[in-house]
Parts: C-alpha cells; sequence; structure tokens
C-alpha cells in the first residue's frame, strides 16, 4: 500500500491494544498542523469519531484547538476579561451575581463541550425549588446564553445549548398606569416639597429615574424650552478609606468611605442620548426650581458642592438613587395613591402621549427607544382609552338608522 499523503487521516491499532485516529482540522495559531487525536476501543468506533471530525471540519464547525474549558473556567474568563470591557458596571455587576452566586455552584464542573439544554432545565428547576424567583432564574439563563454565545464566537464551541434550553417561564404581570387624575395629584402633593420639578420631568416626559437624576443645567436650555439627556445616575459604590480597620463590615458604611463609582455613565443606548421638548407649564417649574436652589446656594455657603447637577441635596451633591425612591413612596401615600414602582412613572408618561395620539415614531424619540416593539411594552390601553372604544363600538353598532333609511339585511 501506497504512503497517504500528508495530512490525511489515519487509523490504526496501537501498542496499547487502543485504537487511534489522527486527523488534520486546520493549522494552529503558531503555523502548525492542528491534528487531532481520538481514541476507542474497537477499530470501527475510532472510524465513526474520525469521520464525525472530518464532517466538522469539513463543514467549519470543528473546536478550537487549545485549552480545555470547564463552564467555571470559561465564565470566570468571560465575565472578568470580556465582559467588563465592554459592558456598563451595572450591567456588569448583574453579571457576576449570576455567575458566582448561581451558574458557577451550579454548572462550573460541566466541560463546555459536554454542557447539554437538559443540564441547564435541570439547573433553572433545582434554582426555583431552592427558592430562587423565576426571574433570578431566568436572569442566569440570559447570562449563561450570553457567554456561550462569545464561546461559539470564538469558536470554543460549536453551538451554544442555551439557545435550545427552555427558559424559566416569567409570569406578566399587568401594569396599570396613574391615570391623569392621578398624576394631577401627585403633582398637587409634590408643589411644596423641595425638588418638586423633579417630578414633573418624570411624569411628563418618561425619564427613567438615573436619566432625570443625571440631568445638569447645561442639559437644559429653558429659552428654547428643550432638555438634553446625555448620561445617567449611577447608583454609589464605596470603599473603606480608614487608616485602621473601623469595624464596619461594608465600604458604604465606613466613616472615612471613599467613592469607587463615578457619579453618572453614558446613556444605554445611543437611543437614549436625545433632545425633547418641555410644556410651558414645565418651563415655568424648572425656572422656580432654579431660584429655589440659588437660595439653597446661598445657604449652604461655603458647603456647597459646584456640580451643576439640576436635581440636587440642599448642598449641591448628586441626588442618591435610593433617597429619591424612598421620595417616591412618601408621596403616592400623601397623595393617597396605591403603591406603585418609580418606573410606573415612564409608563404613565408614555400612556399620557398614547392618549393623546402621538406618531409612534415620535413617541420613540421622546422615550429614548431603539426600536418600536417597546411601544407595545410600555403603552398600556388604560380605562380612558378602553372606553372611549366601547363608547365608538356601541355608537356604531346601536346607532339608530335616520328616517327613510333601513339597513340591509
Amino acid at each position: 500500500m501506497g504512503r497517504k499523503p500528508n495530512g490525511a487521516s489515519s487509523v490504526y491499532l496501537g501498542a496499547d491494544g487502543s485504537w487511534h485516529g489522527r486527523v488534520t482540522v486546520g493549522v494552529k495559531d503558531d503555523g502548525s498542523p492542528d491534528r487531532r487525536h481520538v481514541r476507542g476501543k474497537t477499530e470501527a468506533a475510532v472510524i465513526k469519531k474520525v469521520r464525525l471530525l472530518e464532517r466538522e471540519r469539513d463543514t467549519g464547525t470543528v473546536r478550537k484547538a487549545g485549552q480545555r474549558w470547564t463552564v467555571k473556567t470559561w465564565l470566570t474568563h468571560w465575565v472578568e476579561n470580556i465582559a467588563a470591557l465592554a459592558v456598563r458596571e451595572n450591567t456588569l455587576a448583574g453579571y457576576r451575581v449570576a455567575v458566582y452566586r448561581h451558574l458557577i455552584p451550579g454548572l462550573g464542573g460541566h466541560r463546555l463541550e459536554r454542557l447539554e439544554p437538559e443540564h441547564l432545565e435541570r439547573f433553572y428547576r433545582r434554582m426555583q425549588e431552592n427558592g430562587s424567583a423565576p426571574a433570578t432564574a431566568h436572569q442566569a439563563h440570559r447570562t449563561i446564553r450570553t457567554a456561550l454565545n462569545e464561546a461559539v464566537r470564538r469558536g470554543h464551541l460549536v453551538k451554544n445549548p442555551a439557545t435550545l434550553a427552555k427558559a424559566p417561564r416569567l409570569a406578566e404581570s399587568e401594569i396599570e398606569p396613574y391615570s391623569v387624575a392621578d398624576v394631577q395629584r401627585l403633582l398637587a402633593v409634590t408643589s411644596d416639597r423641595r425638588n418638586s420639578a423633579r417630578w414633573a420631568v418624570a411624569l411628563a416626559l418618561g425619564l427613567r429615574q438615573g436619566e432625570a437624576l443625571g440631568l445638569r443645567w447645561s442639559d437644559v436650555d429653558l429659552d428654547a424650552g428643550t432638555l438634553s439627556v446625555r448620561r445617567g445616575r449611577q447608583r454609589p459604590k464605596w470603599e473603606h478609606g480608614c487608616h485602621s480597620p473601623c469595624g464596619r463590615k461594608y465600604g458604604g458604611h465606613c466613616p472615612d468611605r471613599r467613592p469607587i463609582r463615578a457619579d453618572t455613565a453614558e446613556t444605554k443606548s445611543r437611543a437614549g442620548r436625545r433632545s425633547i421638548g418641555l410644556p410651558d407649564e414645565l418651563v415655568a417649574l424648572l425656572r422656580k426650581h432654579r431660584e429655589e436652589q440659588d437660595q439653597e446656594r446661598v445657604t449652604a455657603a461655603q458647603l456647597w458642592e459646584d456640580g451643576d447637577w439640576l436635581f440636587a441635596t440642599p448642598t449641591g451633591g448628586p441626588v442618591n438613587p435610593r433617597t429619591d425612591y424612598d421620595e417616591w413612596k412618601r408621596l403616592l401615600k400623601l397623595a393617597g395613591l396605591r403603591d406603585g414602582r418609580l418606573h410606573d412613572a415612564r409608563h404613565t408618561a408614555a400612556t399620557v402621549l398614547l392618549i393623546l395620539g402621538v406618531a409612534e415614531r415620535a413617541v420613540m424619540g421622546i422615550m429614548g427607544w431603539s426600536n418600536s416593539a417597546m411601544a407595545v411594552r410600555y403603552q398600556h390601553v388604560t380605562t380612558q382609552v378602553r372606553r372611549d372604544i366601547a363608547q365608538r363600538v356601541g355608537g356604531l353598532l346601536w346607532e339608530k338608522p335616520a328616517e327613510g333609511h333601513e339597513t340591509a339585511p
């Protein structure tokens, strides 16, 4: 038998009594042939493995040569060296919780290329049986799907098992935004409180909490009646600043704490950076708000922090999102309204635009949506709209025909 050409696959019986196969599937990074080895107890088993490798080579789906990743080593590498360079701090924090608290303890020992959809589905079920909310299990699913997509893109995996696994079911909660009358009551109780214009901005323009608290006076042109959204306020994060241990567990409780996160970050998407027209009434509220803030600056004197914040603390610093959230809850109680999330103010603003019949494209620009699918999520058919539809249907079906005209049978 003649000699096989260079690079041809080979199957042979080894001195150890096992059958071996070798297949050249490409070239390594250093230029040497990437020749894979398989073994088995019988010649037929090895031939089957060799044929499979050849098909993967010919279709471009063969796994990349190099480190044999486990789920633990890949997720750790992905979250610290890939995701950390590409996503916002808040997103990264969510990834780390999913990776270190759930995914690695539950799935970390699997070889990456041997992970199956069924492993993931059983893991999601165990999470919920152990007390995790469906939303938490869903977050773990989204995180590992994103991480494994990157492994596929880099050739460490042939396919992503998370795209085949059934994600945990999330019950869709019906969100009923506040009515126009509710909004009027809220605005009435805010009129004599600090930063009252903050809530007018939320309810009239639908700004996210971070967007509203990240505004600076340089973003507002009251003469032109416009406001520009360029950044979002981030949740503060602290580290210990004490020279000797202060005894406090968390850095945020340290008397000499130091901030380790910037006050603001860019908006989540390009669509989030936008300019919005201001109603005349809101312009008047903001002018009044500026006068009140000027008075606070005089009162604070040398304690004033000049950060140009549109909504600031009594000494000029940025408002803590938690403080802002607590104020929202107090306002709901004062107005005698049902309890609701701060984000419901955004749903309310979107619904007001729906009631007014504003074009969807214009609504997208005002709300900072990147695609029209968000309209379905945020715009709700309220009682007022439902009643209007019912009246139109009634008028059409039960309207009496004009005299001398009979309806067709």
